[in-house]
């Protein structure tokens, strides 16, 4: 249609109902292109036009129409479906049996993954769009991702991943008819071009060194034969979990983790020249600077915070190889702040449902939400910055 056109019908209709008008025009607008595109379906399918006497002896003709309603983001509309006499067309713009057009899918499925529940995007798709649906027919419609997921988390993965980041995220989920805290195991790897992809993502009972070692098992099983430095927190048995798996990986503890365990045993009034202290260890040019500075943490503060000191004791070995590496580099693996950055927007999706129903509910919100991370935010794939390049060259220099 012209722009003249359209702008006459525009006109026309406020000036007959206003913003209703207007309403009412894409209404009628959407219905009639969705039963000229059904007419032209059924020409391409019989194969003649309507009316057209090569369709004499053919053995198939139109048959009359029926009509539905279907929901669309524009409300519902009455549409009238052709139908031939041998009951073999099979419409692809209002599919049979269809009461929903995909925008309307598409919509749910976006709603539900900004962490809205069933209630709430029943209300919404009545205020918005006038569609009655119930919150069980939303639950099926977000069941469409389920098999997606299963590819999605059996896919094959790079061989090589210069950086790895695992952790932890805490959920509410009814198991037996018992809501109890599990866990959701996240693995991030940052690829060879300096893009980041979510690997995968489980749920068990409990954060534990051993499942770790399942999840690593499962990378490798799909592909990854190499993982150059892997960040981690502080948990008991993953450094030892990680290697078991990839022998040669280089483990780095991150230095917030071993912060927070250190700092939980000062009271509130040391906390700054304690905290001062612990920052001459971490952001020490080398190792034996940062030995020097432990020496002298531990001359200071010692006596009054021993089990502070003891926490950096513990976590030396795999606190320190970040040291080694040039600053482009420590900047990217001192920390985990960039899967945990991911775990902070998934809680933002979670923390509105009290608790999940079952494991699958769980995994299917969380995938979701770290799809949306992905295509709309650059996250878990997406592109690297020039730091991220910056940071790989120098890991290619230090690991040929």
């Amino acid at each position: 249609m012209s722009s003249e056109a359209l702008d006459a019908l525009v006109k026309d209709a406020y000036a007959n109902g206003g913003a209703l008008g207007a309403q009412e025009l894409l209404n009628r607008m959407t219905k009639a292109v969705l039963e000229r595109s059904l007419e032209t379906e059924m020409t391409h399918h019989l194969g003649y036009e309507k009316g057209d006497p090569a369709g004499a002896g053919s053995g198939n003709s139109r048959n009359g129409k029926s009509t539905k309603t279907v929901s669309t983001t524009n409300g519902p509309i009455e549409v009238a479906v052709p139908r031939d006499r041998n009951g073999s067309f099979e419409p692809a713009i209002v599919p049979k049996r269809a009461r929903r057009l995909g925008n309307i899918d598409e919509a749910i499925l976006s709603l539900y993954s900004r962490g809205m529940t069933t209630r709430d995007i029943e209300s919404h798709l009545h205020e918005v769009y006038g569609v009655n649906a119930s919150r069980e027919l939303i639950s099926n419609v977000t069941e469409v991702v389920v098999d997606e997921i299963a590819l999605w988390q059996s896919r094959p993965l790079d061989e090589v991943y210069p950086i790895l980041y695992v952790d932890g995220l805490r959920l509410r989920i009814k198991d037996k008819g018992v809501v109890t805290t599990k866990v959701g195991y996240l693995a991030l790897g940052v690829d060879v071009e300096g893009r980041k992809h979510a690997l995968g993502l489980w749920i068990a009972d409990t954060e534990a060194a051993k499942f770790w070692a399942k999840v690593l098992t499962d990378l490798r099983n799909r592909g990854v034969k190499d993982i150059v430095i892997a960040c981690c927190d502080g948990l008991t048995g993953l450094p030892d979990a990680i290697r078991s798996a990839f022998p040669d990986t280089v483990i780095q503890t991150c230095v917030v983790h071993v912060i927070r365990n250190a700092m939980r045993f000062i009271s509130y009034s040391d906390r700054k020249k304690v905290a001062a202290g612990m920052r001459d260890i971490y952001t020490a040019p080398t190792l034996e600077a940062a030995e020097i500075a432990l020496k002298n943490f531990d001359k200071e503060f010692g006596t009054q915070y021993p089990a502070a000191v003891q926490v950096w004791q513990h976590a030396w070995n795999d606190f320190t190889p970040f040291l080694d590496y040039p600053p482009e580099l420590r900047r990217v693996i001192y920390t985990t702040n960039l899967i945990e950055n991911i775990n902070f927007q998934l809680r933002k999706l979670t923390k509105n449902r009290g608790h999940f129903d079952s494991d699958a509910a769980a995994t299917k919100l969380l995938y979701l939400g770290l799809r949306n991370i992905t295509s709309h935010r650059g996250g878990p794939s997406g592109t690297g910055t020039w730091g991220w390049k910056q940071a790989l060259n120098t890991l290619v220099t230090l690991f040929p």
